[in-house]
């Protein structure tokens, strides 16, 4: 077997503990072999304590003056040791554990530091919310041509359960006008307005064109003038029935519920008179008014026969079955 060195042995724990238990036995042999006395052998044990320290710092990790303090300074002096005769050094174990701990702490202190400031975002998020004003609703801007008068709708009439359904209108009353904007005007002019031999017809499909673009403010201007201007005209039953069915998809059933009752009672022989007698029922079912909506059903029923047998059949069931009449 040859010679291993030192550092040899300390790469193998058994040999290095058996190369350290021989040196420390074979220390006062030598001692007394050599007649040395106690002071030389001490010397010699710390000089061989000085070179396990050396190779332990060459073999395990951390053997770098963080764990083993240096023999010779920078400044050229003697180091001392870095712990007590006995310590033992910590372990990688010992030390990746500790570096754990520390990462879990930050860990935690991170965790801690989100939360608070996601509860203080959240404070801040209520408070803004508090001092935000409502929206206020805006109205839609209605068209007013200057050559066509104010929209004008007749005011509420008492309907009574004798035939006829109600008493006789009373005078419209103008409503304000409002500034239409630049866009809407602009769409409203798009539409074309017919020009023919019959200045009544005109107006009329003038209107209706209107209506049927969902131009309902314009088409409710359109189709007054039209009444007021051609009152004897053959489609004025036409331009009063239509008027109704503006206001009434306009969402507003009791001005509708006025121009139906008007045409029908001013013409019950008029071309849309029956139908006229059909939407009064249907404004007053949406005005909650189901006893006068009866009424005006069962008129139309006992005075247009043939029309709600035919032409008229599918919108005299609808309206009647969204009623309960007895």
């Amino acid at each position: 077997m040859g010679i291993v060195s030192m550092k040899q042995l300390w790469k193998r724990p058994l040999l290095g503990m058996i190369a350290v238990a021989l040196m420390a036995g074979a220390a006062p042999a030598l001692a007394q072999k050599a007649g040395t006395t106690a002071a030389d052998a001490e010397m010699r044990l710390r000089k061989l304590e000085a070179e396990i320290k050396a190779i332990q710092r060459s073999v395990f990790p951390g053997g770098d003056g963080k764990y083993f303090a240096p023999e010779i300074q920078k400044n050229g002096t003697a180091g001392t040791a870095a712990s007590a005769t006995g310590t033992p050094a910590t372990t990688p174990v010992t030390d990746l554990l500790t570096r754990m701990e520390g990462v879990e702490t930050q860990m935690s202190r991170l965790t801690s530091q989100n939360e608070e400031s996601a509860n203080r975002i959240a404070q801040l998020e209520a408070k803004l919310a508090a001092l935000t004003p409502a929206p206020v609703p805006v109205t839609p801007a209605v068209i007013t041509p200057a050559t066509v008068p104010a929209v004008v709708t007749p005011a509420p009439l008492a309907v009574t359960p004798a035939k006829p359904v109600v008493s006789a209108p009373v005078a419209p009353t103008p409503s304000k006008p409002v500034a239409p904007s630049v866009a809407r005007l602009t769409a409203v002019k798009a539409i074309e307005k017919p020009k023919s031999d019959d200045a009544g017809e005109d107006e009329y499909s003038y209107g209706y064109r209107l209506w049927e673009a969902k131009f309902l403010p314009e088409a409710e201007q359109q189709l007054q003038l039209t009444i007021d201007k051609y009152p004897r005209h053959q489609r004025v039953s036409y331009a009063r029935n239509l008027l109704g069915r503006a206001f009434l998809d306009d969402g507003k059933p009791r001005e509708a519920a006025q121009w139906f009752l008007k045409n029908y009672q001013v013409d019950r022989k008029g071309a849309r008179a029956p139908d006229s007698l059909l939407f009064l029922a249907e404004s007053m079912r949406q005005i909650k008014d189901t006893n006068r909506a009866c009424i005006a059903l069962g008129e139309f029923a006992d005075g247009y026969k043939a029309e709600a047998a035919g032409r008229l059949k599918s919108q005299y069931d609808a309206t009647r079955g969204g009623l309960k009449c007895n």
